[in-house]
């Protein structure tokens, strides 16, 4: 059964976008509403799975198990015996490397764009398959980006005791304040200025995610969408250290302006740089 496909969506959606199927889905096919009562079962154990980051990667990510009983079973004799005493005792391991640990687990953690800038030290609690409680603090490097996982090996699933455990990947969700979008390294604001600021000039401070206080000199004659760069300020690169840029593109924002005498005087105004 593909649960991506009984709520309608592709296997990259985001939390956000499954709990939005769901809803719909869910109305679609309640029985309350004439809907059929076995579509709305499999509706909600698509979803029960999907909106847990635990189960969904295991869904995403089968890992079926095999044992030498299995074959003890099926044929009569322990093929890990037999294949032992044709090719010696290397072999059982090399057959057991087919899968060399237990499962890895993969959890989501949102921070804010700030703290990009210096990076961001968590604690995390997140349940085992196993059943148990894992507790770990974690280092988020400066420059992370948007989607970026973060690795911390042997702190994934322990439940085959003999196994070492799996590894933990946290994806990285940023949460970035209005106005801002991330490229990469480099920043990107838009702001609105009045249409006579940029006939005539003005200094404008641009206040940066980092919580710096940044001054940006509006030449007069600028036009509308035009865009400014302010190098240094953007995200560190977690290998060089080196920031990358702020491009700010400005938008002329045109006043309204309903007293008569004052247009008139504006379009005199007009009339006379036209000339």
């Amino acid at each position: 059964m593909d649960y991506y496909s009984i709520l309608g969506v592709s296997r990259n959606a985001s939390e956000q976008d499954i709990r939005k199927a769901y809803k719909k889905k869910s109305m679609q096919h309640h029985p309350d509403r004439g809907g059929n009562e076995e579509e709305f079962k499999k509706v909600n154990e698509a979803y029960s799975t999907l909106k847990d980051p635990q189960k969904r990667a295991e869904y995403d990510n089968p890992q079926p198990q095999m044992h030498s009983s299995d074959f003890s079973n099926a044929f009569g004799a322990d093929f890990s015996d037999v294949f032992s005493s044709m090719f010696g005792a290397g072999f059982q391991q090399q057959r057991r490397g087919g899968r060399q640990r237990n499962r890895d687990i993969q959890l989501r953690y949102r921070i804010d764009l700030k703290d990009c800038f210096t990076g961001k030290g968590i604690s995390l609690q997140y349940g085992l398959p196993s059943g148990r409680k894992e507790f770990i603090d974690v280092k988020i490097p400066p420059g992370v980006r948007d989607g970026d996982t973060v690795n911390v090996q042997q702190f994934g699933d322990d439940s085959i005791p003999n196994l070492p455990r799996g590894n933990l990947h946290i994806r990285i969700d940023i949460i970035k304040p209005k106005g801002w979008e991330m490229h990469n390294l480099d920043l990107l604001n838009t702001i609105s200025v009045s249409v006579f600021d940029l006939i005539t000039g003005k200094e404008e401070i641009i206040h940066s995610p980092e919580g710096k206080s940044i001054s940006l000199k509006i030449p007069k004659g600028t036009q509308s969408d035009t865009t400014f760069s302010i190098q240094g300020y953007g995200l560190p690169d977690p290998s060089t250290g080196r920031r990358g840029t702020i491009f700010v593109k400005v938008k002329g924002k045109t006043p309204k302006v309903s007293d008569g005498i004052l247009l008139h005087q504006i379009q005199a105004l007009k009339e006379k740089i036209e000339q």
